[in-house]
């Protein structure tokens, strides 16, 4: 049900973003303390989003969701910059980090093993490779259940 929701927001909600210079780069929806919370990510293309370009996308999305009534009930709506290790969730994503460094956690373990952190070497159609310590690594986007740029300090050319 979550999923699907995600789903249906990321569609409604993607072109008037889209039409603001600024893109989604994640929306995580889910029960927290205070209850169900949603939270959008967001980035202008190319990156660098200010506080004065989140705000007025925060009543706009709003509007939207409740407009089309996506989420049911009382929720939490939280709208943010996606931070430094940012989570890459489209292939479009990944392409910008190739030979940056990423932590990838499969839904399955693959060798005993459920997280890998290696240089992101290729994205293709299917997935991405990274170069980890055994060497170049395969995953299926369908196997990544989250992935993350590793912003390593001291590197001039990272994002």
């Amino acid at each position: 049900m979550i999923d699907a929701a995600v789903r249906r927001i990321w569609e409604l909600t993607e072109p008037l973003v889209g039409n603001e210079g600024l893109e989604i780069i994640d929306i995580d929806y889910r029960r927290e303390a205070n209850g169900m919370m949603l939270r959008f990510y967001l980035d202008k293309v190319g990156g660098g989003v200010t506080i004065g370009e989140l705000t007025p996308m925060s009543r706009v999305l709003g509007d939207v969701v409740d407009a089309h009534d996506v989420v049911p009930g009382r929720y939490l709506l939280e709208v943010s910059s996606p931070g430094i290790n940012r989570r890459l969730r489209q292939p479009r994503h990944f392409r910008e980090f190739v030979g940056k460094q990423v932590r990838v956690r499969t839904v399955e373990q693959q060798d005993g093993m459920r997280s890998f952190l290696g240089a992101l070497s290729k994205v293709g159609d299917e997935g991405i490779e990274l170069e980890v310590d055994e060497g170049l690594r395969f995953f299926r986007f369908d196997d990544i259940q989250q992935a993350n740029y590793e912003h390593e300090f001291g590197d001039k050319s990272a994002h």
